[in-house]
């Protein structure tokens, strides 16, 4: 290898160091931002997501990519045990709401994992999902059909992600969707940590008749990073308890039903 060619491996080496390092601390970059900050053209930036995801440093996403896992471990665990009596209730509510013979799109998280505990008590479900850990409760159950994408699974809750996550929750169609979040701030949107979840989440929202939202209420007045959409989006809000700050009286004109 001569000196030119040992130079450009070099420079690529150091580049997708860095654009590892990036992701890490911002857990998505654009290809549009790629081309930006490294100053390469778009074949490149697209060449070294490709070649990261191929080694497992990133989830390569329509668009850019995105970090393997953005929720810290630790907190994660403390989410399966902080509330859980409410996130029971929340998920017994939810339950009585799906009628037997639903097809529904389950979202990731502790929240959601409730819900798939509590819907045993229904049969005849058709259910896509996108979080090994909620397919595994839900198929359980004798009388559901279960389908999940292909890709890298996050050890941390068992979502499963590739560039094409999005793309394969557009083939069906849904009665209901039910989406946790991980903030709703005092104007109403909904956010998440996740740029690939929310990438997922708006895809089944669009084939969706009726979307039903399923936070505890210590989500109310935080604000995550990335904005999912807002409570107009919703049909049903489900929850412990509405927040006490004033905020809720904003949703009143809005056409959703709250079940608490």
């Amino acid at each position: 290898m001569g000196n030119t060619d040992m130079n450009e491996e070099g420079k690529k080496q150091r580049r997708q160091a860095a654009l590892i390092h990036y992701i890490e601390q911002n857990n998505y970059i654009s290809v549009e931002e790629i081309t930006e900050l490294f100053s390469v053209t778009t074949q490149t930036a697209r060449r070294d997501v490709i070649a990261l995801e191929a080694i497992g440093k990133i989830r390569r996403l329509h668009g850019g990519a995105a970090s393997i896992t953005s929720i810290d471990p630790l907190t994660y665990r403390a989410r399966r045990v902080e509330n859980a009596a409410q996130k029971a209730r929340i998920g017994k509510i939810v339950a009585d709401i799906i009628p037997d013979g639903a097809a529904l799109f389950i979202d990731t998280g502790t929240t959601c994992e409730a819900i798939a505990t509590a819907l045993a008590s229904r049969r005849d479900l058709r259910i896509v999902t996108y979080s090994l850990r909620v397919a595994t409760i839900l198929c359980e159950s004798p009388t559901f059909t279960v389908a999940v994408p292909g890709g890298f699974v996050r050890s941390i809750d068992g979502g499963v992600f590739r560039e094409d996550t999005a793309q394969y929750i557009r083939k069906f169609k849904f009665d209901y969707a039910v989406i946790s979040v991980s903030g709703i701030d005092k104007d109403g949107d909904i956010c998440d940590d996740d740029h690939a979840e929310v990438a997922a989440v708006s895809a089944a929202l669009l084939q969706s008749e009726r979307t039903i939202l399923a936070v505890d209420s210590s989500k109310f007045g935080k604000r995550a990073l990335v904005k999912l959409g807002t409570l107009d989006d919703v049909d049903i809000l489900v929850t412990d308890a509405l927040p006490n700050d004033g905020s809720a009286s904003k949703w009143a004109n809005k056409s959703l039903k709250i079940h608490t």
